[in-house]
C-alpha cells in the first residue's frame, strides 16, 4: 500500500479511496485497484457526506494538471489493470465542468490499455449534458453517476444538487449511448425510510438505470454528517431482492459496499445478465 502511495504521489495523481477514506481502501490497494480522482484534489462543493477537501477556485490548487491523463494512463498501465474507475471531484469553476480534461483521460487509458474495461464516475457537470455527452463520446464502458440519497434529504446531503436533475443526467446517458451500462450509487443510514430507498430504486429503473450499489453511511470525518442509523444486513438484502424483483441487472447491496468497489465483479455480473 504504501509503494503504491509514493507512486500516486510522484505523479501527482489522486485516488477517492484516500480523499474520501474510503473502509475498503486496504483491501482495494493491497489487490492493486484503485479509483484515480481527476482535476485534482479540491472540490467546489460541500456535500454533507464527503471528506475530499474544499476549497476557492482562485486557490491555485485549482490550475489543472495538463500531465494528468497522460499519468493516470501511464499509472493503470504500470498497475496493469484490466479495469480502470475514473472519477473526479466537482469543477463548477469551469465553463465545462472539466469535461473535456475528464474524457481525454479515458481516451489516454484506452491507448495505453487498449483491451481494459474503463468505468466513469461522473460528477453532474451541473446539469449541462454537453458536458455528459463529452465523456460518453470518448467510449467508456460503464458511465456511473450516484444518486447519493432520496429525494428528501438532498437539501442537507447534497445542497448544491439536484435529484431530478441527477436522474435526467442518467436517462440522457442512456439515451445517448444505450450500448454502455448505467450504474448510480446510494448510502443508507442518513435517515431515509425504506419506502423512500425503493421509491428511489424504482426512479432509477425509470431512467433505465442497469446497476445500483448501496452501502452504509459511515461518517468520515467530525465535520461531515452524523450517521443517523446503522442498517441490518437483512435490510440490505432486501433492498437488493427488491432492486432485482424491478429490472435491475445487478444490485449490489451491504456495509460496506461502495460505488467503485469490486467495480470488475459487479460489471460482469451486470453484462451477464444481458441487456
Amino acid at each position: 500500500m504504501h509503494e503504491l502511495k509514493t507512486e500516486f504521489r510522484r505523479l501527482n495523481l489522486h485516488t477517492v479511496c484516500e480523499s474520501a477514506r474510503c473502509p475498503n481502501m486496504h483491501e482495494c490497494f493491497g489487490r492493486g485497484a484503485a479509483t484515480f480522482m481527476i482535476l485534482g484534489n479540491l472540490c467546489t462543493r460541500g456535500c454533507g457526506f464527503c471528506s475530499v477537501p474544499k476549497g476557492s477556485p482562485h486557490k491555485r490548487a485549482f490550475t489543472l494538471d495538463p500531465a494528468e491523463p497522460a499519468n493516470v494512463a501511464r499509472m493503470a498501465a504500470s498497475l496493469r489493470l484490466r479495469y480502470v474507475v475514473i472519477t473526479s471531484v466537482n469543477r463548477d469553476d469551469l465553463d465545462d465542468g472539466g469535461s473535456h480534461h475528464f474524457a481525454e483521460t479515458v481516451r489516454a487509458v484506452r491507448r495505453a490499455l487498449p483491451e481494459a474495461r474503463i468505468e466513469v464516475l461522473t460528477p453532474d457537470f451541473c446539469g449541462d449534458l454537453d458536458s455528459i455527452a463529452r465523456v460518453l463520446e470518448a467510449r467508456p464502458d460503464v458511465f456511473n453517476h450516484n444518486m447519493e440519497t432520496v429525494g428528501r434529504l438532498y437539501a442537507r446531503v447534497r445542497p448544491q444538487a439536484d435529484y431530478r436533475q441527477s436522474l435526467e443526467v442518467l436517462r440522457f446517458a442512456r439515451r445517448h449511448s444505450p450500448e454502455i451500462l448505467t450504474k448510480s450509487g446510494l448510502m443508507a443510514g442518513l435517515s431515509e425510510t425504506p419506502p423512500e430507498v425503493e421509491e428511489l430504486l424504482r426512479d432509477l429503473r425509470a431512467a433505465d438505470v442497469d446497476v445500483a450499489t448501496i452501502g452504509q453511511y459511515l461518517q468520515p470525518t467530525r465535520r461531515n454528517l452524523p450517521v443517523a442509523a446503522y442498517i441490518a444486513p437483512s435490510q440490505f438484502d432486501g433492498y437488493r431482492d427488491y432492486g432485482l424483483s424491478i429490472g435491475f441487472k445487478m444490485v449490489f447491496s451491504g456495509p460496506l459496499v461502495r460505488s467503485s468497489y469490486m467495480a470488475d465483479l459487479v460489471n460482469d455480473e451486470a453484462s451477464r445478465a444481458g441487456r
